[in-house]
């Protein structure tokens, strides 16, 4: 993996500032504080052309988005906002995606900044400690985060209340009679986002008297749910009777390895997604979820990005609301079956597909 300006900091033992400082001659550095700057930089390799070609004064009327995923539409739908805004003011767009691998922000943010972008709007796994960041404050270029959780370095953030929207799905289910919940997220190294829907329900539980959720991790691109869920639902009687999943595109998939495992949904489990994507009306049964304002935020991201180019401050974040949609496939808990009271330890038996 290169080196990064945060790399060179911590060998020269200086602040990423002070990096920036020496490698685009913005700034004076101590002969001594230079001298060991400079060891780092041989040291590891690192390459500060991106750095210093994005402090040109030309301006290319660019914008760089980078978001996890290019196959979940709830991303598409936010690109939809940017370019509606951006077009408007005259601006280009230039994407690319990481497939919620941190290691990949790097790379794709260094690519867009060699072809000088004006500013960004990016998805990151981590705002809280992210190098990504790191280098863009560096080097002096306007961004703003969509999707991320606010966190203390108050990075400019538009996004919707994940903690508050998880722990409404909690009270939703209890409200419908269930006991026992669980949650299946993408991992939550990748997405700071399904960190915070997951804290959320867990309050949600805990408010309403539940036993603490069952939460089962999968991977975002290859996640395996019947591997993962056919042992979960070998005991009926112990078996989360609602499940919350991370985003839709999850839920859909948990519908459909639900079905294989011979359950319905929602009489035998109820589920509920996050994000509204449009496919989920269309679905039987029509999909549950939490919708967030992704087009909305788009724009409103872009709006904001606009202004600090501009050199116009504005609110570093800016909370957007969402609603919470209960459709078909979340429904009452099941009363069990004599015959489940009978032998509450019995696996059930797959159906074949009809």
């Amino acid at each position: 993996m290169a080196a990064t300006i945060r790399d060179v900091a911590k060998r020269a033992g200086v602040s990423v500032a002070t990096v920036s400082r020496l490698v685009n001659d913005t700034g004076r550095v101590r002969d001594e504080t230079a001298e060991r700057v400079r060891a780092a930089i041989a040291d590891l390799g690192f390459r500060p052309n991106a750095v210093g070609r994005s402090l040109s004064t030309a301006h290319t009327r660019s914008l760089g988005i980078v978001i996890p995923s290019l196959s979940n539409p709830v991303f598409a739908d936010a690109v939809a906002g940017i370019n509606a805004e951006a077009r408007a003011a005259g601006y280009t767009l230039m994407f690319t995606s990481t497939d919620y691998a941190p290691e990949e922000e790097l790379r794709t943010v260094s690519a867009l900044l060699e072809y000088r972008v004006d500013g960004l709007i990016l998805t990151v796994a981590d705002p809280a400690d992210n190098p990504v960041l790191d280098l863009l404050q560096a080097a002096g270029v306007p961004y703003v985060l969509i999707y991320n959780q606010p966190c203390p370095r108050n990075h400019p953030t538009v996004t919707v209340d994940n903690v508050a929207a998880g722990r409404e799905v909690a009270l939703a289910l209890a409200a419908l009679g269930h006991r026992r919940l669980g949650m299946v997220s993408g991992t939550f190294t990748a997405s700071d986002r399904a960190a915070a829907r997951r804290d959320g329900f867990l309050a949600g539980c805990a408010e309403a008297g539940l036993p603490a959720p069952r939460v089962l991790e999968v991977d975002f691109v290859t996640p395996h749910l019947d591997r993962v869920l056919a042992p979960v639902y070998g005991d009926r009687a112990a078996a989360p009777t609602a499940l919350f999943c991370s985003n839709d595109l999850l839920a859909i998939s948990v519908i459909g390895a639900l079905g294989r495992l011979g359950l319905k949904v929602p009489g035998d489990v109820s589920v509920i997604g996050f994000d509204g994507i449009a496919v989920g009306t269309h679905l039987h049964p029509t999909l549950a979820t939490v919708i967030q304002p992704s087009h909305g935020m788009g724009r409103a991201a872009t709006r904001q990005l606009l202004d600090r180019l501009a050199g116009e401050d504005r609110p570093a974040t800016e909370i957007l609301p969402h609603t919470l949609r209960l459709g078909e496939s979340a429904g009452p808990a099941a009363k069990p079956s004599p015959a489940d009271l009978q032998n509450p330890h019995q696996p059930i038996q797959r159906r074949s597909p009809s």
